[in-house]
């Protein structure tokens, strides 16, 4: 991914998704485990070198201008606010990274982010991932991109569900997933779905996909 874009980015997951897709149902496991699935996916299929893919990636921003960011900072306690660190599950970079997206490269990671997904998955006995939840990472995408573009730069945000619980009762009601759908698409971010029986994604016609 020499001279990467976003649009390159996006292609390395849609052109790696039916291995994901295939090896998050052969396994029952933690969110952690997808996403090192998922990691591996992209590794193997999507070929993004080592330097340019962060699992985990802790970001401290300070000077929040979203609306969002700047709630989330007042509820720390006092001597703890100035900032706010969102920590995407998985973020494509730029060669510019030059595999350094340690938390004290915040600026530069913000930077250089093509892509950033969360990843949700269905894990809980007897409950099911709810719209609600899903909305807040949508929302939290929704605010680091205005935090990436107040700093003259962008990227590309998706969120990523596997819904591969063997019992019904445990995946996502129709009703909770079109309510997760329709918000990620309000607000152009990418939308990831498996489940036993079904998967899919979903790519907003205004997203916009910038040379960086």
């Amino acid at each position: 991914m020499n001279n990467a874009s976003q649009v390159e980015a996006l292609e390395a997951l849609t052109r790696s998704w039916p291995r994901i897709v295939e090896e998050c149902r052969s396994v029952l496991g933690s969110e952690l485990h997808y996403q090192a699935v998922i990691y591996h996916c992209l590794r193997s299929v999507g070929k993004i070198p080592p330097g340019q893919l962060g699992m985990n990636v802790k970001i401290w921003i300070t000077d929040v201008v979203s609306e969002l960011f700047k709630k989330l900072d007042l509820r720390k306690a006092e001597g703890f606010r100035g900032g706010f660190e969102p920590i995407p599950d998985l973020v494509i970079f730029s060669p510019e990274i030059a595999g350094d997206f340690r938390r004290r490269n915040g600026a530069n990671t913000l930077r250089h982010m093509l892509l950033a997904a969360e990843i949700k998955a269905s894990e809980r006995f007897q409950g099911r991932l709810q719209a609600g939840e899903i909305r807040k990472d949508i929302l939290k995408l929704d605010a680091l991109r205005e935090e990436a573009q107040a700093r003259e730069a962008d990227f590309i945000p998706a969120v990523i569900i596997v819904d591969t619980a063997p019992d019904e009762i445990e995946r996502m009601g129709s009703w909770a997933l079109k309510k997760a759908q329709d918000e990620a698409s309000s607000r152009s971010v990418c939308f990831f779905y498996l489940s036993p029986d079904d998967e899919f994604f979903d790519v907003p016609q205004s997203t916009n996909f910038n040379k960086l």
